[in-house]
């Protein structure tokens, strides 16, 4: 059996991470695994096994991926193809349409759309709603990575409820070298560290760190925290002249991109999530696995659903500094049942996420 994933490249983003985690996961129960990306670039390509094919489509824009993926398809002839993220899922559809239907075909959301797309207005409500309206219909099944996710699809698509399957994402950060046991806190930190918080994601919009650099400036001074950004992205410069702006350069530290995040999450003493909107919140579930106490914005989509509402990791209304900053505070001077957290973690396992794709995609199987 052969599942042919489609996506836009392999860079350091959350989805494309939870592919390769679950393609590794089937090549291993004798299953045959291609990515197909419209570029083969990204910094995660290193991470794929040898026993993966890549098949560089070798286009930029998403208008020119239907005629290249379409003669993939017809020349391929895989049982399985699995596309993640809009618009490539509705641009995929038509490839399949006229590769001649032959494989089962199934789309996956990671982001709540309405909160990236709409509320950004970086595309035209029509197209967003209509490419869904009238494309997703075709698929075998749609996945979607939380309910509010799900939700917000069947709202915008006006999809039957039936057609969409919440399949939540696995923990990825498991098959990591865990070169924690190498690296010292002291020498991650500094010594002078006596409170670590750790944040990881993009430098975009979407993660809003100017909310949680204001609220980290609330902390108390006698804390002696230190607050670490793993991540790259467009809001760069802007982020670093707020460090600038508040005197903060030896307390928040910026460290861009980084493939092994293992050993931050096992030293640091909390992490937030200051995010105007998620998917899902891929880096809550890691940092559970880790047993690290979570701080996180109420936001669409995910992390009220990982947390089961504030059971396990303390939830604040999105873009309040103040709250931030008190949930912060507790959290810090609370004690905290880290088996408990690295109990939650395990909901969402490679193995038991990956058997819930291969029961939909393969349901004579099941």
């Amino acid at each position: 059996m052969k599942i042919s994933i489609v996506l836009p490249n392999l860079a350091g983003g959350g989805a494309e991470r939870i592919h390769i985690n679950l393609a590794h996961d089937w090549i291993s129960r004798g299953l045959t695994v291609d990515f197909i990306l419209m570029k083969k670039t990204g910094e995660l390509l290193s991470l794929l096994s040898p026993e993966i094919s890549v098949i560089d489509l070798g286009v930029n824009n998403i208008r020119h991926v239907i005629l290249p993926l379409a003669t993939y398809l017809r020349k391929s002839s895989p049982n399985v193809i699995l596309v993640a993220m809009w618009p490539l899922t509705s641009v995929a559809v038509i490839s399949w349409l006229l590769s001649g239907r032959n494989a089962r075909i199934f789309l996956s959301d990671h982001e709540h759309l309405t909160s990236s797309y709409l509320k950004q207005n970086r595309v035209s409500s029509f197209k967003l709603k209509s490419s869904i309206r009238f494309l997703y219909p075709f698929a075998n099944r749609v996945f979607a990575v939380s309910q509010g996710v799900k939700d917000d699809l069947c709202n915008i698509g006006k999809l039957s409820r039936s057609k969409v399957n919440v399949i939540y994402n696995p923990v990825v950060i498991s098959d990591v070298p865990q070169s924690i046991y190498s690296q010292s806190s002291d020498y991650l930190w500094g010594a002078d560290c006596k409170h670590r918080i750790l944040a990881v994601g993009r430098l975009t919009i979407q993660k809003d760190y100017k909310t949680l650099i204001k609220a980290f400036l609330l902390l108390p001074s006698h804390f002696k925290a230190k607050l670490v950004i793993l991540g790259d992205g467009p809001s760069k410069n802007e982020i670093l002249e707020l460090i600038l702006k508040y005197n903060l350069h030896d307390s928040v530290i910026l460290k861009g991109f980084i493939q092994d995040t293992y050993s931050w999450f096992r030293s640091a003493d909390l992490f937030v999530l200051s995010s105007l909107w998620e998917g899902f919140g891929n880096v809550i579930v890691e940092a559970l696995e880790c047993g690290l106490p979570v701080v996180s914005t109420n936001c669409l989509s995910g992390p009220a659903e990982i947390l089961e509402n504030g059971r396990y990791g303390k939830l604040v209304p999105v873009g309040d500094s103040i709250a931030l900053a008190s949930a912060m505070i507790e959290s810090l001077t609370q004690t905290h049942d880290r088996e408990a957290l690295m109990q939650r973690a395990q909901d969402f396992s490679v193995k038991q996420i990956s058997d819930q794709y291969l029961a939909n995609m393969f349901p004579e199987f099941a």
